[in-house]
């Protein structure tokens, strides 16, 4: 198994976007955002959108992607997390494995700066991120339209 880091240098194409976006979608779990929201988040590291970029980690098996990580650059250090953990899914006969603790640490070391992740309280993950020292620090409140 290996990670593969991808970033503004080392870009994605769009078969490789478009695996990862169908890969996240399908292995999120009911928490899941919308595919079109998915990709957004993907295109936006990979530096297809206008923005900082960020960084996508995919662990991979002979080309089969088992889990794999999004994180876009918010540009906002000082007053909020440099970077944010958008997205984290691993394939669901390979969870309980250490896969996504081997993401969530790589992530760790590769990123410069605080990083940040939304959560949905339900998700029974917060203990993992809780493990690997993340803190609930704020409460996030939408208005949303």
């Amino acid at each position: 198994m290996t990670i593969k880091t991808f970033d503004a240098f080392s870009r994605l194409s769009i078969i490789d976007i478009n695996r990862i976006t169908n890969f996240l979608y399908e292995h999120s779990g009911e928490f899941r955002d919308t595919k079109t929201a998915i990709r957004k988040a993907v295109m936006y590291a990979a530096k297809e959108l206008p923005g900082l970029g960020g960084y996508v980690f995919v662990m991979e098996n002979k080309n089969e992607i088992l889990g794999t990580v999004v994180v876009n650059r918010t540009g906002m250090n000082e007053y909020l997390s440099e970077n944010i953990l958008v997205y984290l899914a691993v394939k669901q006969n390979f969870r309980k494995n250490g896969i996504a603790k081997k993401l969530i640490d790589h992530t760790i070391r590769y990123c410069k700066g605080d990083i940040a992740i939304h959560i949905n309280k339900q998700d029974p993950v917060i203990k993992l991120f809780e493990k690997l020292g993340f803190k609930a620090r704020n409460i996030e409140m939408r208005l949303e339209r």
